[in-house]
């Protein structure tokens, strides 16, 4: 996982595509099929996918800011990451797959207030804004922004 301390308490993390096998595509393999599929002008699917955390950056200074435990920051720190997206237009609907098969999906529409939970099972209500091909959201605690950079999924979470 690909990630990179932007400014304290910013976690920057990069996914990449997998395939329909859960194959890891090369980056050139994954930004080719992105283009394909996508045209380069178009975001209106861009985020459809099933996404693995390739690398990270911060990860450690981000979760001891958010009061995460030691040894639950170990047992994370280099887990592989499942994100699997479907989106419809403005309609997402956007699952994170963790250890031992634990998951949490959210489903949400661009723009409109929604029930979210967090994978330690907090729900809050949030609105998920779309600007220059950008999502964000605010979490409890955090601020969440994803992007499709390269062919990858880039997500950033700035503490709030």
């Amino acid at each position: 996982m690909q990630m990179r301390e932007v400014s304290k308490g910013v976690q920057y993390i990069t996914r990449s595509r997998l395939g329909l096998s859960t194959l890891r595509f090369p980056q050139l393999a994954a930004a080719s099929l992105l283009s394909h599929l996508h045209p380069l002008n178009s975001t209106k699917m861009a985020f459809q996918g099933r996404w693995e955390t390739e690398t990270q950056e911060g990860y450690d200074e981000f979760c001891k800011l958010l009061g995460i435990p030691d040894d639950i920051i170990e047992k994370g720190r280099n887990y592989k990451l499942i994100t699997e997206v479907t989106q419809d237009g403005d309609d997402f609907t956007w699952t994170q797959i963790y250890p031992a098969n634990a998951k949490v999906t959210n489903k949400f529409t661009v723009g409109k207030e929604c029930d979210m939970e967090t994978i330690g099972g907090k729900k809050f209500k949030a609105t998920v804004h779309m600007e220059a091909g950008k999502l964000s959201a605010t979490f409890p605690n955090y601020h969440h922004t994803s992007e499709i950079s390269g062919g990858k999924l880039v997500e950033v979470h700035t503490l709030t």
